[in-house]
């Protein structure tokens, strides 16, 4: 690589738990030659999937290329992270070859493509592709997706509602922005609920976009990385429900972290964190657990009332913390009834 070719990008986008955490751990296992580096933005003060990252780490993927962006949704704080991110990035003795950005689920891909236009690396990187990841069975069920009629019979009843929810705006600028569609949990979805996905983001897309069905982001590498797509130049056929305004608000969601004693029974807490998104409306928790007995860190992760969790390596030296971090739009966020719920 000489110093003037440009280090092609990979902006991975999607909503809270769609699997961009599973896909890039894919891709840092499969890394086709390269050298990566992965950028990790989360909403919330606690890093879990820059720690998840961290320990996948390789020759291919060194420790030191994996960056945590944790202060703010990074379509808003491009100036103050990303740039100067990158610029390190680009600074190391041995560059790297292609670099993943994982955004925030709450995230607005657009901002991102802009600052790309920026002087400092405009001559450096270039954006390879969007890859946008939609949860398949949620997106089936209507969730994160507007359903105009489900809408007009809540309006007859309620002359306040008048507008998409802010989860809708998020998931279509999305999708908006993708120069690909990874129809994630395929398995969980089944063919007819794939189908009913497709259906919707197809209504949804601004233009064709191709759509890959993808079960704990097993695919074949090449599907996504090397679409030369350079879409920092292709900014007007990536529409935003934001187009034109300063910023993007974030006052609608909001973020708690929960410290919890040392968990005697697993089942229990599933129990707890599935009625969370049932009784609070949670969108998701996520966080490592110390339990009783065992020598392992227990990692949890649940969107919705779907809770997935597994022990993925020993405590070792890190101190034996329970700690999660609960996200859900603002008005859901009631810190006390979280804890007790959580029995914290």
């Amino acid at each position: 690589m000489t110093d003037l070719t440009k280090i092609p990008v990979t902006v991975i986008t999607g909503f809270l738990g769609s699997g961009k955490t599973t896909l890039i751990r894919h891709l840092m296992q499969n890394p086709q030659g390269k050298r990566l580096a992965v950028l990790v933005n989360e909403f919330g003060t606690v890093g879990v999937d820059g720690d998840i990252l961290k320990s996948c780490a390789d020759a291919n993927c060194p420790v030191e290329n994996i960056v945590e962006l944790a202060n703010g949704c990074i379509c808003c704080t491009v100036a103050d992270d990303f740039i100067p991110t990158i610029e390190a990035l680009l600074a190391r003795p041995e560059r790297p070859d292609h670099i993943l950005i994982e955004t925030s689920g709450l995230a607005l891909p657009k901002p991102l493509l802009k600052a790309f236009d920026w002087p400092a690396i405009r001559s450096k990187i270039t954006v390879d592709g969007v890859v946008a990841l939609a949860d398949a069975e949620a997106v089936a069920a209507g969730r994160f997706a507007p359903d105009v009629a489900a809408v007009d019979a809540q309006r007859a009843a309620d002359d306040s509602i008048d507008h998409e929810t802010p989860l809708s705006e998020v998931f279509e600028d999305q999708i908006a922005c993708a120069d690909i569609v990874l129809l994630t949990k395929a398995d969980l979805a089944g063919e007819a609920g794939l189908t009913a996905a497709r259906e919707v983001i197809t209504a949804e897309a601004p233009r064709p976009l191709p759509m890959l069905a993808v079960t704990d982001g097993a695919l074949d590498p090449r599907l996504i990385l090397g679409l030369n797509a350079a879409a920092e130049d292709d900014l007007a056929a990536r529409p935003s429900h934001h187009d034109g305004a300063d910023d993007h608000e974030h006052d609608d969601f909001d973020s708690v972290v929960i410290d919890l004693p040392e968990v005697d029974s697993v089942e229990d807490l599933v129990a707890r964190v599935q009625q969370l998104a049932r009784e609070q409306n949670i969108l998701r928790v996520k966080g490592y657990l110390a339990v009783t007995g065992k020598p392992m860190r227990l990692l949890l992760q649940a969107v919705g009332e779907r809770v997935r969790h597994q022990f993925d390596r020993p405590w070792g030296a890190t101190p034996r913390v329970s700690q999660l971090v609960v996200i859900a739009e603002h008005h859901h966020i009631n810190e006390a009834a979280i804890r007790a719920t959580l029995g914290a």
